[in-house]
C-alpha cells in the first residue's frame, strides 16, 4: 500500500473503469493492450495507483488470459453477482464463477442496477456478502438522485443505503471493502459534483463506517468517487482527504482519457 495524496492515510489510490454494455470480448482485449502501452510508455508506478477495469461478463476470459500471459499490472471485476451461489437462476453469475475468472473486485449496487433492475438495499447486502464468501472484494456504490439532493437529504439517504448493505459485515471483512459514492445526478449528465461535494460525502461515508464498525477500519476502507468524472476534473476531487478513487464510466472507454485520469498525479502540481 502507498500513501494517499493528501499524505495522511496509508490507502492506495484505486482508479477504476466500469465499460457497462460496452466493447465486445475482442474490442476490450485491444483496449486493454493499449491501455497497457500507453500506461508503460508513460512510466505509470502501478505500486503507487492501482488499474481496475469492469468489463461485461463475455469479455472476463478474455481479460484474464490477456493480463495473466502478458504479466498486466492490471486487476479486473465482474459488473455484477448473483446473491445465490449456484442454482436455477437464469442469467445470473455466480460470484464463484467471477472468482474462477480471476476477478478481484465486483461492483454491488450500482445505480443503474439499482434504478434500472430495481435492486434493493436488503438483496444488495446479500450481494455483498456472497462477494466475500467468494473471495472477491465487493465495490459498494451509493448516491443520491437529484430530488433528494436538492432536498438537503443527500447524506443520510447514502448513509442508510450505506447502513444496509453493510449489515452484518464483521470488521475484518470490512476493512477491505470499498465503497463507491454516486452522485446519480451526475451520471451520464455531463454535470459534476465539486471537490467540496466529493470529500463531504466521502467524510460522512468514513465517519458512518467508524460508527459501524471502528474508526480503525473506517481509516482502511477505500472510498471512491463516481459521476461523469473527467481527467480535467480528476486530479482536483482526489485531493481531497477522504478520497481514495474515482470509478469512471464513459470516459474508461476512451484509452488517452483513461490513461490520463490513471495517472493524475502529474496533474496535482500544476491543477
Amino acid at each position: 500500500m502507498t500513501t494517499s495524496t493528501n499524505g495522511t492515510f496509508d490507502r492506495r489510490p484505486l482508479i477504476a473503469g466500469n465499460w457497462k454494455m460496452n466493447l465486445d470480448h475482442v474490442q476490450g482485449i485491444t483496449f486493454l493492450q493499449k491501455l497497457a502501452w500507453t500506461l508503460d510508455d508513460a512510466g505509470h508506478d502501478h505500486s503507487r495507483v492501482e488499474v481496475s477495469v469492469f468489463p461485461p461478463f463475455t469479455d472476463l476470459r478474455g481479460v484474464q488470459t490477456l493480463v495473466k500471459g502478458d504479466d498486466l499490472e492490471v486487476v479486473f471485476g465482474g459488473q455484477d453477482l448473483s446473491p445465490k451461489d449456484s442454482g436455477a437462476y437464469t442469467g445470473d453469475i455466480s460470484g464463484q464463477f467471477l472468482n474462477r475468472l480471476g476477478c478481484t473486485y465486483v461492483l454491488v449496487g450500482h445505480s443503474e442496477r439499482r434504478t434500472i433492475h430495481s435492486e434493493t438495499d436488503e438483496v444488495l447486502n446479500e450481494k455483498v456478502h456472497a462477494a466475500y464468501r467468494h473471495n472477491l472484494v465487493p465495490v459498494l456504490c451509493v448516491g443520491e438522485g437529484l430530488e433528494v439532493r436538492q432536498a438537503g437529504g443527500h447524506v443520510e439517504h447514502t448513509l442508510e443505503q450505506l447502513r444496509r448493505g453493510v449489515a452484518g459485515l464483521e470488521s475484518a471483512r470490512a476493512a477491505d471493502l470499498v465503497v463507491a459514492y454516486e452522485p446519480v445526478w451526475a451520471i451520464g449528465t455531463g454535470e459534476v459534483a465539486g471537490p467540496g461535494d466529493a470529500q463531504e460525502m466521502c467524510a460522512a461515508i468514513r465517519a458512518e463506517l467508524g460508527t459501524i464498525f471502528d474508526t480503525e477500519t473506517a481509516a482502511k476502507v477505500r472510498l471512491l468517487y463516481g459521476g461523469s468524472v473527467k481527467a480535467a476534473s480528476a486530479a482536483s476531487i482526489l485531493r481531497e482527504r477522504d478520497v481514495d478513487g474515482v470509478l469512471v464510466g464513459g470516459a474508461s472507454l476512451d484509452v488517452a482519457e483513461f490513461a490520463s485520469i490513471v495517472r493524475f498525479e502529474q496533474h496535482l502540481v500544476t491543477d
